[in-house]
């Protein structure tokens, strides 16, 4: 829910809007028990800052000053009903239950039974009122079902129309800034993506530039090398054909220079892309934009070709199942963030793999990927696909096991190393939002991170050899 602020009044417009409200209060004519109960609505209001027990103080309140029992109902949109939230005698409901026939959204007052039913309006955004007159169209947000009938006089029905509007006015302001703070959340993390995963691996390019400036450099050495050549008598054949074999050396080292360049290029342009998507600012958090894809060949593949050269200077083997790039599997997925997904596991890879004894006695440094299938998973027809990243080296402790993938949490082990503690929080993020689970397992030789997906097409299901 946003609003549009109202505009600018200046001092002498705020004093007519005062000494307006004064003779309206004045005209309420309330009865000091209504009048108390407003003060404490208000105050209270103030001093809880959760929705739930706001509900509980508007329902509370009329019980507490009026002897009147009440239940609180309002319009889920995503269910599209209304729905019962508090009540006055059971409390908050633990899970908010679709309201009974008898209850609907309406402009006006009406009796059912023996209870009355107030409408509880949204606060009038500028353009739905005019200065100085009532709003017209209020939009409803959710009903006040007050009772028994027989204890609520004429008067108490004026001052219930203008509590359940004070209700409303005070949600609808709740809301929006409660939308606010997860706004400005998710722009927080979404800042900590860019620098994680665009900024921070984009100084690679630093690194391919300086290879590329080495190149040049034994150029302009060839160059001088032809020279002196070309200057001398009697040149040996074999000096011509250490100049070819140089120049042929040096121009596949310039290609394949060229060539990280153009994948580094493509593969940071895909990030910013889905990191920088209008929707995502727009709504306040990951909006997805997914595609049929094959996750190894699309995702993958590309992702580990990029972290190849990374695991090989360090000394760790790589290690590929066959039945991945065998048997393609297809899902639906937003190809740009889901490779991000493994970036951030492939990078961890890169740091946190260590070399172990294996049982047979002999020495292992790999990381390893790969699938399973999960028949039911999700429940019953509903089968999942379990993604696995694993590395050799020293199990997680208790307490890290816990608590990785939490936001800016970094074990013991890897403060030494450079990192914000924020790629895994990420992966569960992005996970969570394709309908999946993220976590880890200690196994008999390492540490292997996974993450599930719903499998969304059955009969895209390849052959299990796991």
């Amino acid at each position: 829910m946003s609003q549009e602020p109202h505009s600018c009044m200046d001092l002498q417009q705020i004093r007519l809007r005062i000494r307006e409200k004064q003779r309206s209060y004045a005209s309420y004519n309330l009865s000091p028990a209504q009048s108390d109960l407003l003060r404490a609505f208000f105050d209270l209001a103030q001093e809880f800052d959760s929705n739930e027990d706001f509900y509980r103080v508007c329902v509370a309140a009329l019980s507490e000053f009026l002897g009147l029992r009440s239940r609180l109902y309002f319009f889920d949109k995503t269910r599209e009903k209304l729905v019962l939230v508090c009540d006055s005698q059971k409390g908050l409901l633990p899970k908010p239950a679709a309201a009974p026939d008898h209850v609907r959204l309406t402009f006006k007052n009406y009796e059912s039974d023996d209870s009355l039913l107030v409408p509880v309006h949204c606060k009038p955004s500028p353009d739905t009122q005019e200065e100085g007159k009532q709003p017209i169209n209020l939009q409803v947000m959710g009903v006040l079902e007050v009772y028994p009938l027989e204890k609520i006089s004429p008067a108490d029905r004026f001052f219930l129309r203008k509590y359940a509007n004070r209700i409303g006015y005070n949600l609808h302001n709740r809301l929006i800034s409660h939308e606010n703070i997860r706004h400005l959340r998710f722009i927080n993390n979404l800042v900590m993506d860019i620098e994680h995963n665009v900024i921070t691996p984009n100084m690679y390019f630093k690194h391919l530039f300086n290879q590329l400036k080495a190149r040049i450099g034994d150029i302009d050495e060839l160059e001088k090398l032809i020279a002196g050549f070309k200057a001398a008598q009697g040149v040996p054949s074999g000096s011509c054909e250490l100049v070819i074999g140089k120049v042929s050396s040096l121009h596949r080292s310039l290609l394949e220079n060229h060539r990280e360049l153009l994948e580094h290029h493509a593969n940071y342009s895909l990030f910013l892309e889905s990191l920088f998507r209008r929707d995502h600012f727009a709504q306040g958090h990951f909006v997805l934009h997914p595609r049929r894809c094959s996750i190894d060949r699309e995702i993958v593949s590309p992702q580990l070709d990029h972290f190849l050269s990374r695991f090989s200077a360090r000394g760790i083997a790589v290690e590929k199942p066959e039945d991945m790039q065998e048997e393609e599997l297809f899902l639906r997925v937003d190809v740009g963030l889901l490779s991000q997904v493994y970036a951030n596991l492939f990078s961890n890879a890169v740091k946190y793999t260590g070399e172990i004894t294996n049982r047979d006695r002999k020495t292992r440094k790999a990381v390893a990927y790969g699938r399973e299938l999960l028949a039911e998973y999700f429940g019953p027809g509903k089968p999942a696909v379990k993604f696995n990243v694993f590395t050799t080296g020293e199990h997680l402790s208790e307490v890290e096991a816990k608590t990785v993938f939490a936001d800016g949490v970094r074990g013991e082990k890897s403060r030494a190393l450079p990192g914000t503690g924020h790629g895994l929080a990420f992966v569960k993020q992005v996970v969570k939002i394709h309908g999946g689970v993220a976590g880890y397992e200690a196994t008999e030789e390492g540490n292997n991170f996974y993450f599930i997906l719903p499998l969304s097409d059955p009969d895209n299901v390849p052959a299990d050899r796991t």
